[in-house]
């Protein structure tokens, strides 16, 4: 699916925020749980600088494009969105202008779900990833590629990735709504402590 950038929210719309949402705690980061590698960097920009939290350091690739950032983890996750941010004021020749996100359990079986064009970028650029039916993406892998550059740079810059998936809600066991006991004994075992 190609998408445009006005389709893809930023933190500025009104639109679906993934960094609001994960403040709201309607989302949560479980970037932290994969496995991340790159198909390049120059020395002192790679994975550190592009999961530390900060705005001011980046992943600088040093190779031929495309540009990879590999995201795997140990087991199917639901993911409802990557965030990216981007800085065409500080990075120019080095910020993306079209990426493609792909899903897939492994290297071999990687399928485009996203295909985005970027126009001086700045910020956080959230890409939602949903299935053919409307839901969160379940995927062992996913892959974001830089396919091209601004002013038709070679390498790119990439200060931050962050990967969303949905809050659930575990069940609870017993409540004391829907268990009623009548007697003494069954009731002293209705709750858990």
């Amino acid at each position: 699916m190609m998408m445009d950038s006005s389709m893809v929210t930023s933190s500025s719309e009104a639109a679906y925020d993934g960094i609001l949402a994960e403040r709201r705690e309607l989302v949560r980061e479980t970037g932290n749980q994969a496995v991340w590698s790159l198909s390049s960097c120059k020395p002192g920009f790679g994975v550190d600088q592009l999961r530390d939290d900060s705005l001011e350091t980046y992943w600088q690739s040093d190779g031929p494009q495309p540009h990879l950032v590999n995201i795997q983890f140990r087991r199917k996750v639901t993911i409802s969105d990557i965030c990216i941010y981007a800085d065409y004021k500080a990075d120019e020749s080095y910020t993306p202008s079209k990426i493609c996100v792909r899903t897939g359990n492994h290297f071999h079986d990687l399928q485009d779900l996203e295909v985005l064009e970027l126009n001086e970028p700045s910020g956080w650029i959230t890409i939602p990833l949903k299935d053919g039916g409307g839901r969160p993406v379940k995927a062992f892998m996913i892959q974001i590629a830089v396919l091209s550059n601004h002013q038709n740079g070679r390498d790119t810059h990439m200060r931050q990735i962050k990967v969303h998936s949905p809050c659930v809600d575990s069940p609870t066991l017993l409540t004391n709504n829907t268990t009623q006991f009548s007697t003494v004994d069954f009731a002293m075992f209705s709750s858990i402590r």
